[in-house]
């Protein structure tokens, strides 16, 4: 498979939720090849082998206040790269990665792609 870029789809109205982290459009998304899956948001990079994600799903509907800029879950210890509050698509993996915020490692990863149906469809559906 070759290296496919998923960039972020950005709502300007909510820039000043995601530009703080360096975050812009553009340049920061989600990159998956054969070997890996590596999530940018602005500084911020999460990177994992492709063979440890599970699959992912698209959310959404977000509330804005919950769902816009790097945030940690309040009810788990997923993770959120979001520049949206409509929809996004939630990575799962099989082994915790290291923690990108806090201490904790993330078992998740929500990111608010700009095309999440064909995200799920080249990562796969969770197994």
């Amino acid at each position: 498979m070759a290296e496919r870029f998923f960039p972020y789809r950005f709502d300007k109205r909510l820039a000043l939720m995601w530009l703080p982290f360096g975050a812009r459009p553009g340049r920061d998304g989600v990159t998956v090849t054969d070997e890996t899956v590596r999530a940018t948001f602005g500084w911020l990079k999460l990177e994992t082998p492709r063979s440890n994600v599970l699959g992912g799903h698209v959310t959404g509907p977000y509330r804005w206040h919950t769902a816009v800029g790097a945030r940690l879950s309040f009810v788990d210890d997923g993770l959120t790269f979001g520049t949206n509050r409509d929809r996004g698509v939630c990575l799962h993996f099989n082994e915790r990665v290291p923690p990108v915020l806090g201490s904790k490692r993330h078992s998740a990863l929500t990111v608010t792609v700009a095309d999440c149906d064909e995200l799920v469809t080249t990562i796969g559906e969770p197994r």
